[in-house]
């Protein structure tokens, strides 16, 4: 280069902190940075009610936004576990209906005169006489009967 060229009397290299990279600058005098203790031991934070207020009303504002949609989640999920508890019934209900018509058949089936007079006649019972049933008079039937002694016949296999 020239004799005339300019000289430098100081290179500066900063450090960009958004790249790793380093560049040099040409500068005429460099620059130091040293660290500078402070002593802030002494000092005195100064609570500002205020502030303090607009915490407070915030936090207030928050906890009572948190305690609505705490109960509205409860409800929904009440609902929710009702509606299967109704379902649960209904099933139970349905199933409960089925065995009910079901013991009414059998109860029927059981009841047939001819079934009951078949399995009579296995057992070696015969019909009843005239004169071995005694009927109530109609004006007693609405009276409570204490005891009543009457006579049995005993009829003996042939």
């Amino acid at each position: 280069m020239a004799a005339t060229a300019m000289q430098i009397t100081g290179m500066i290299t900063p450090v960009d902190s958004r790249t790793s990279v380093r560049r040099s600058v040409a500068g005429i005098t460099p620059e130091f940075y040293f660290q500078k203790t402070i002593d802030n031991s002494r000092l005195i934070k100064v609570t500002d009610p205020q502030r303090r207020r607009e915490i407070r009303i915030f936090s207030a504002a928050v906890a009572a936004l948190f305690m609505v949609m705490m109960f509205y989640a409860w409800q929904h999920f009440s609902s929710i576990e009702y509606g299967y508890r109704i379902e649960a019934q209904k099933a139970e209900r349905d199933r409960l209906v089925e065995v009910n018509r079901t013991l009414t058949l059998e109860a029927a089936s059981l009841r047939d005169p001819g079934r009951i007079d078949a399995l009579a006649r296995k057992m070696g019972l015969e019909s009843t006489q005239p004169g071995q049933v005694i009927r109530l008079n109609p004006d007693d039937v609405g009276a409570p009967v204490m005891a009543q002694a009457t006579t049995v016949a005993v009829i003996t296999a042939q």
